[in-house]
């Protein structure tokens, strides 16, 4: 996801794709776990767009 992507949604579009991240990185995690992730590159993206998403609602809310 792009920043500029991300500032034309509103919070509760944000809201839920934070959600879906979540539930995303969760599965990843149990991947982790049980060694059957191919792609390791996969929990940077998820953890990196998660971080992207709290920083635009923390600008939005302080506006």
């Amino acid at each position: 996801m792009k920043d500029s992507e991300l500032k034309i949604k509103s919070v509760s579009e944000l809201q839920q794709d934070l959600l879906s991240l979540t539930r995303a990185q969760f599965g990843l995690r149990m991947q982790v776990a049980t060694q059957q992730m191919t792609k390791t590159s996969e929990m940077r993206k998820v953890r990196r767009d998660i971080a992207r998403i709290k920083t635009v609602m923390k600008q939005k809310e302080a506006q």
